[in-house]
């Protein structure tokens, strides 16, 4: 009983965490560029940009690729919600029935749920660009004369808070409906075999 407890808090302490983990920034990208003339450089940001997995979804939608904005919100959003309420809503039912059809059904979508792990891998590629950095060399001639100079650009990323919600609410989650479908099924396994001694006591 204790097991489900723990499995339930864990539950609602993932989705605490959930939810600042797809609306907070998980990255930050800047992208600048430098002028190198023989000495002196001038540098400027062109692109400063906070990322987050629902403004990441937002702009995918602007940008009209509905389809990737789909599966990125499915597997980032949708199927970790469902799969984390159900839990939670097999917790306070004594239906063990109703407990049994969502053991299975969270038992399905499970193989879906580590999606959630995925999308934190893909921002971590993102984040391998960190600090990528194109140079070239140009020559510019006017009135006889010449001069050198590079046109530089480099692009830093840094991790943002919500990198940090959404990996720590995957653990939390993973333990919380481990714990949860334990007890759940080892509560069920109790009941089937109180059941079948009393049917043999009763013949």
């Amino acid at each position: 009983m204790l097991q489900k407890h723990i499995g339930f808090l864990l539950s609602v302490i993932a989705i605490g965490l959930f939810i600042p983990g797809i609306l907070a920034p998980m990255f930050t990208l800047n992208m600048e560029l430098a002028i190198n003339l023989a000495g002196p450089t001038i540098s400027s940001e062109l692109v400063t940009k906070e990322l987050s997995i629902m403004g990441t979804v937002q702009e995918l939608l602007n940008d009209d690729r509905i389809f990737v904005a789909v599966l990125i919100f499915s597997f980032s959003v949708v199927i970790p919600l469902t799969k984390t309420s159900l839990i939670i809503a097999a917790y306070f039912t004594n239906n063990s029935e109703f407990q049994r059809k969502i053991t299975k059904f969270v038992a399905i979508i499970g193989k879906w749920s580590m999606a959630d792990v995925f999308v934190v891998a893909i921002f971590l590629a993102v984040l391998s660009t960190d600090h990528g950095q194109t140079a070239q060399q140009n020559q510019l001639s006017f009135f006889g004369m010449s001069l050198d100079f590079e046109i530089s650009t480099q692009t830093l990323s840094n991790v943002g808070v919500g990198f940090y919600y959404f990996v720590a609410y995957c653990v939390v989650s993973l333990i919380g409906s481990q714990l949860m479908l334990g007890a759940i099924e080892r509560a069920q396994t109790l009941l089937e075999s109180r059941t079948y001694l009393k049917t043999k006591a009763e013949e």
